[in-house]
């Protein structure tokens, strides 16, 4: 049962822009805080974006400002924008429940080169 499908990837200039989407299953939608996950060459998976339990958002130490999440709830999508695109954000970006894991999607490549 697919529950998340991440679109919007794409190989971009270091200083560029994306804008991912992944659309998730709405019982998932619905009933979860969603979050942002990626994956480099050599990393381990590492969380990028996320809503919390008290309804904020935070993100992680190497964001510094450069992404946003966000949602369209009648669309059950988690939206991230990502702005000012590094080399080291290369990878493969997923998105999931944010307390708690579900099943893999896919992903979108996100490739930052010149």
């Amino acid at each position: 049962q697919v529950q998340f499908v991440e679109s919007g990837g794409g190989l971009v200039q270091p200083g560029g822009s994306l804008r991912l989407s992944c659309s998730a299953s709405r019982n998932v939608f619905s009933r979860y805080k969603m979050a942002w996950y990626r994956q480099g060459p050599e990393n381990e998976r590492e969380f990028v974006a996320g809503f919390t339990r008290s309804g904020g958002t935070n993100y992680g130490d190497f964001v510094q400002g450069r992404f946003t999440i966000s949602t369209d709830n009648a669309k059950s999508t988690v939206y991230l924008q990502m702005n000012s695109l590094k080399p080291d954000d290369t990878g493969v970006y997923y998105c999931n429940a944010r307390y708690i894991n579900l099943a893999w999607g896919q992903g979108t490549q996100v490739t930052v080169s010149s």
